[in-house]
């Protein structure tokens, strides 16, 4: 069911306390603003990303971390106390 809040004279609403801990909002966060068919307004939480920080979240950089994360659960992974010891293995693959 709905919670119901008010529309202040500036045009503003206040998430109930609720909504905002279900989706981690925190204050000065964005907070996309859309229309639908029906006249329905939904608000989706938007987290803005450091431009230097960008390549991580397209998908090419995801789909890699999605396969490391199965590499890891399937333990097709090798760990190495040094990175002599990384190289040494590297090395002897080739």
């Amino acid at each position: 069911m709905g919670m119901l809040t008010k529309l202040t004279h500036g045009g503003q609403i206040t998430l109930p306390k609720e909504i905002r801990e279900k989706t981690n909002m925190q204050p000065g966060d964005f907070v996309e603003v859309e229309l639908d068919e029906e006249g329905h307004i939904i608000l989706t939480p938007k987290k803005l990303v450091d431009a230097s920080q960008a390549y991580f979240w397209t998908e090419e950089w995801q789909k890699g971390e999605r396969k490391a994360d199965e590499d890891i659960k399937a333990g097709r992974v090798k760990r190495f106390k040094s990175a002599a010891e990384a190289v040494k293995y590297l090395e002897s693959k080739a």
